[in-house]
């Protein structure tokens, strides 16, 4: 087992609520009540709040670990203390090597500086000489595609501009980990591609990533482990089962498979050739497996389907199935019933998961609601927006030379 390069050993943070220092007379109270209050203390004064509870994670070379969970669970903070913007309360955390690291839009940039200058100042911060940071400028600007806008200053930068420019610094600045917060959300598809190739590029070179992000599909395929916080820890463990725990307590509030009418034994996901996949292409025929078992005789109910993108839960597909279509118009009590619910993965790259709703159509009232049911990781490596995949397709060829064109009919509205 390698040695740790990221350590959080038992870290815990608290802050008070409305605490602001406007003036002299507000700040040497505090700075009073700071020195003579043991930061070791575990219990919580009037005002207080803890935003980490006692979280504990370990990162080897060459591993990726996601952060997810609501927001203001603390996950922002969480990378906070590992950078040393912040101290913890209580608790012990240590990293090895150079941080690369890009948290919030524009830290750490001079807003009335240009983007060459910032770059240098960025490196002078990491600790690194002139010499090493110009070796690597012009490819610093390659990567962020800005080479027009470098001798700009950033304050006239977008917010995407500033996300590009300030991965491709992090990235390219020979860090030993490289912690990443959710603001590569705001950089477009091709971008975000290209910073998840690099990263992979990094953790075959032995860097220690560790990844905040509300997008599930970029933490499954990247992140070799998960931590799932709210304040404390949840869930820590490999990915997908930690995301399918994080799932399941989004969904809880929708879900009850038992409520003395219905209970449900399973449910399975499987592709064309009876494998349960990770991961699927666009396309690809699905089959959700169900089974169930009636807790009393029932009849007059019908089948609600959905499918959810899990980085927003918008509701991609809505559809409903009644019993009789499905071959169980009626059912006995403490009956085994395999249903079985097909569909197509026409969507683009992105988490997905399943929701299961069977309504009973007499008492107009929810019998059973899973959610999730299954998720499913749909890869693409061509760029796409949107949710739905239409098959994009375009074909061009010469046109005969004995064809001629004025120019004025090349011109359109």
């Amino acid at each position: 087992m390698a040695t740790p390069i990221v350590v959080f050993d038992s870290v815990s943070k608290k802050f008070r609520r409305g605490e602001r220092h406007t003036s002299l007379r507000d700040l040497l109270p505090a700075l009073v009540r700071a020195a003579t209050t043991s930061r070791k203390s575990q219990g919580l004064e009037e005002g207080e709040f803890w935003a980490l509870r006692d979280v504990s994670f370990e990162v080897e070379p060459g591993k990726a670990l996601g952060i997810i969970g609501a927001n203001g669970a603390g996950k922002s903070t969480t990378l906070k203390i590992l950078t040393r913007i912040l101290k913890p309360t209580s608790g012990r955390t240590a990293t090895v090597g150079r941080i690369g690291a890009l948290i919030e839009v524009a830290s750490g940039f001079h807003p009335d500086l240009t983007g060459r200058e910032n770059i240098f100042l960025q490196g002078a911060i990491m600790g690194m000489k002139r010499v090493e940071i110009a070796r690597q400028f012009d490819q610093i600007v390659a990567f962020a595609g800005l080479p027009e806008y470098v001798d700009t200053p950033v304050k006239r930068y977008s917010s995407g501009m500033n996300a590009r420019l300030g991965f491709s610094i992090a990235a390219h600045l020979n860090p030993r980990v490289l912690i990443i917060d959710e603001v590569l959300s705001v950089g477009d598809m091709a971008f975000q591609q290209k910073c998840f190739e690099r990263m992979l590029e990094f953790k075959r070179q032995g860097v220690s990533i560790v990844l905040v992000s509300h997008n599930l599909q970029a933490v499954s395929t990247l992140c070799d482990s998960a931590l799932y916080l709210d304040h404390q820890v949840v869930a820590l463990g490999p990915a997908q089962k930690v995301i399918d725990k994080y799932l399941q307590q989004v969904g809880s509030k929708e879900s009850s498979n038992q409520n003395g009418h219905l209970r449900i034994i399973s449910c399975q996901l499987f592709d064309n050739l009876d494998d349960r996949p990770a991961s699927v292409s666009p396309g690809t025929q699905l089959r959700l497996a169900v089974t169930l078992c009636p807790l009393q005789d029932l009849d007059d109910f019908s089948f609600f389907f959905r499918l959810r993108r899990s980085t927003d839960h918008l509701l991609v597909y809505d559809g409903n199935i009644a019993a009789e279509e499905a071959g169980c118009g009626r059912l006995r009590k403490d009956q085994l019933v395999a249903v079985d619910f097909g569909f197509r993965a026409n969507l683009t790259r992105g988490h997905y998961y399943v929701e299961l709703h069977i309504f009973h159509n007499t008492t107009q009232s929810y019998l059973v609601r899973v959610s999730p049911a299954a998720s499913v990781i749909v890869e693409e490596m061509r760029t796409h927006a949107g949710i739905a995949d239409r098959q994009l397709t375009a074909r061009a060829g010469a046109l005969p030379e004995s064809v001629s064109v004025g120019r004025e009919a090349l011109v359109r509205p």
